[in-house]
Formats: structure tokens, sequence, C-alpha cells
């Protein structure tokens, strides 16, 4: 008889937790993760093959501990003066704030977040053995700097979570709201802007605030417009001694030699692989128009993703998108449905299949 995981000694507070899992299919449109649809440019791909390359040429010794010229291109990348002592990167976005809680939260400690928002926030806390905080946004999602700033005074916690733009809802979250929670906090203050370049251009990062500010974080993510989900590299800027920090929890040689080629070739290229932005914000601009038009409610978003509402059964519509070969989110905020902005056909294959539904109903 087999046993579940349950039946094994595991530690109390991780009984009863859900392992984080959005569906995967071998389905023709698959938006629902917030990937991005796009492939790697011809020319940069090869680039990146070159580097992979070379680095294989001393696989047999351990990578660049500091990853130096990876740091050295994320700072040239974000600006801001900003230089690679500042500079963190991990195996994702998710390693990237686990290291965090590793190092700033863990037992006896409290990370807060305001919900809904990015399911791995809790998972993680939790699982770094620190509890998980909620608070509230308004009706709309939006945060105002009085209400966040209150809440966060009250609850007091060691680590807060800003995403901005906020996942699963898309709310964009202004910098005097950063700025407010900051002053009410003790804590460590992560400004997690993985969707930040699907912003508008003249919305200005968190990476701004960080002088003067030792206590914040601003992490990123190369998954989302740079199209390197499957090369899984994330990465922060914040004060030196914060990083210094980071390296106490860190696995030894964590970022492989070809991870470190991979990103360090796609960020030479970062205005080509940025030129597909547009093209999703195109069709996160269409997706929200034709939804509106159809009677849903979509809601603002500054990222390559569309939540909605005015879904009479969330459950059902998923399914009958997945019968038609169309695969989105359910994120479990009832009536409530999300989709990503893919390519212009992907696009026209959801809102062609929501149609087809809708003409039944």
């Amino acid at each position: 008889m087999s046993l579940s995981f349950e039946d094994l000694p595991i530690r109390d507070d991780l009984r009863g937790m859900i392992p984080y899992g959005a569906p995967q299919a071998p389905l023709p449109v698959a938006l629902n993760v917030n990937e991005n649809t796009h492939p790697v440019p011809d020319e940069v791909a090869g680039d990146i093959l070159d580097a992979i390359a070379r680095a294989l040429r001393d696989i047999n010794r351990y990578p660049d501990r500091e990853f130096t010229a990876l740091r050295e291109s994320f700072a040239g990348y974000l600006g801001e003066g900003l230089q690679r002592e500042q500079i963190w990167a991990a195996n994702g976005s998710n390693e990237v704030l686990q290291h965090i809680l590793q190092a700033f939260g863990g037992p006896g400690r409290t990370a807060f977040g305001f919900a809904p928002t990015y399911s791995m926030y809790p998972l993680l806390t939790r699982a770094t053995g620190a509890a998980w905080v909620a608070g509230t946004r308004e009706p709309d999602h939006s945060l105002s700097a009085e209400s966040a700033a209150a809440q966060v005074a009250e609850a007091d916690p060691d680590v807060i979570f800003l995403c901005a733009p906020n996942n699963p809802t898309g709310t964009p979250l202004p910098l005097e709201v950063v700025t407010a929670v900051y002053e009410a906090s003790r804590g460590i203050v992560i400004v997690d802007e993985a969707y930040q370049e699907f912003a508008p251009r003249d919305s200005p990062s968190a990476v701004t605030l960080l002088p003067g500010r030792e206590r914040l974080v601003v992490s990123r993510t190369m998954s989302k417009a740079f199209a390197f989900a499957g090369a899984r590299v994330g990465y922060l800027a914040a004060d030196p001694a914060f990083i210094d920090a980071l390296r106490l929890v860190r696995l030894p040689y964590h970022l492989s030699a070809l991870t470190q080629a991979a990103a360090t070739a796609a960020l030479a290229h970062a205005s080509t692989m940025l030129r597909m932005v547009d093209d999703i914000v195109g069709q996160r601009d269409r997706i929200s128009a034709t939804l509106e038009a159809l009677g849903y409610r979509p809601y603002e978003s500054w990222s390559n993703f569309v939540l909605f509402g005015g879904v009479e059964d969330p459950s059902e519509t998923w399914r009958r998108l997945y019968s038609r070969g169309v695969l989105i989110r359910d994120v479990g905020i009832p009536h409530h449905l999300r989709v990503t902005a893919g390519t212009e056909a992907e696009t026209t294959a959801f809102l062609d299949a929501l149609a087809s539904i809708d003409s039944e109903a």
C-alpha cells in the first residue's frame, strides 16, 4: 500500500498545505500562466547558443559563484546608477524571494501581502517557517497609500510583499504606496516588479526609490518580457548590505554556468528582446476591449494578462474553453477568470472561443 506524504514525519506547519500548481496541458492555445508566448528572436537565440557552447568548454569546473558578469549586465539593464554589488540573482524570481524569506523571515516572524496577490507569497512564507498575514484591497483591487500604511502599521510584519503591477489582478501600484508602506514599517519591503516592462513607458520603477532605503528591495524576472521562463532567471536590486545577507542562505554555486551564459547573452540584446512587449500590450488591450464588448468586466491591467469579472460559472467557462483547445486560469476569485495576452493568433482563438460559448448560452 502506497503512503501519502502526510503519513511521513513531515513538519507540522507544512501539514495541510497545497503545493503550487497551475494546470499544464498540451492544448493549442495555452494562456494560463502569464508566459511570454512569443519565441526568442532567431538572431538572439543564435548568440545565446554560442554563449552556452563556450560555457560548455569549462563545464567540468564550478561556475562563478558571484555570477559577476551577469550582475553587471543586470545593473546596466536597470540603470539608475546601480552597481553589481546591489544586484542578486537566482533560479527564477521565486528563488530570489525564497532567499529573502530565508534570511529575514523564518519561525516566529511574519510576512504580509495585500490579497488577492501572487499565490506563491504565502506558500514561500510558510515553507520557510514564517506566518502569513493577508491585508485587503479596494473592490477594484487598488491600494491607497493611507490604507496600505495603516494595515502594515497594525500588522507590524517582518517582510512585506508589494506586487507592482499586481498578480493576478494586473493592478498598477503607485510609488507613493511604496513610500508610505516603507515609512510605516520596520521590516523588509519587497516590490515585486515581475511585470514592470508591460507598464506604460513613462511609469517609474521602484528602483528609483532605492537610494537611502536600505530595507527596500525591487525584484524582477526574465520570464515575462524576456521570454525566458524556461531558463529560470530572477533578480533583485537592493542595498549592498542586503545582498551580503542573502549569501548566508544561498546554496553554493546556485546559478549554473549555462544559466549565467544564457542570461548574459540575452541581456546583451535587451532592446531586441523587448520589442515583443509592444505587441503583447496591444493584444492585452484588445482582449480588454473585446471582453467589455462581450459584457464582461475587465480590470485595468499594466501586466501581460487580463483579469475579468462577470463570469457566471468560472469552472464551467474554463472547462468549455478547455474543450475548444484554449487554456486560461481560474485564480479562485468568485465570478472571475484570468487570461494571458499571447500572440495575435492566440488572442483571436481565445476571443472566438469565448464568444462561441456566449452564443450558446
